[in-house]
């Protein structure tokens, strides 16, 4: 199972990266799909892209709701073995 999560932005980089912030786990994604993403802003995130901005408060609630479901922990060790997979595959190209 591989579910788009909500994370917040904690720093904007260079190349349309920013460093977000999953429930304490600092990860640098691509926010290239998004226009003006702003730090403090959330956004949802899949395989290490940003897809778009959400509501803070609905940020909060769907993370709640996920953590409750116990489904964070899984979603975040999905996205990060899709993350590392697309990695694998650019390097070898």
């Amino acid at each position: 199972m591989c579910l788009a999560i909500p994370v917040r932005v904690e720093q904007l980089c260079e190349d349309d990266n920013a460093l977000v912030d999953i429930g304490g786990v600092k990860k640098q994604v691509s926010v290239a799909l998004v226009d003006d993403v702003q730090v403090g802003d959330y956004v949802i995130m899949h395989v290490g892209f940003a897809l778009n901005k959400v509501d803070p408060d609905e940020a909060e609630k769907t993370l709640a709701l996920f953590a409750e479901m116990g489904v964070l922990e899984q979603a975040l060790a999905d996205n990060a073995d899709a993350i590392a997979e697309s990695e694998a595959e650019e390097a070898s190209a």
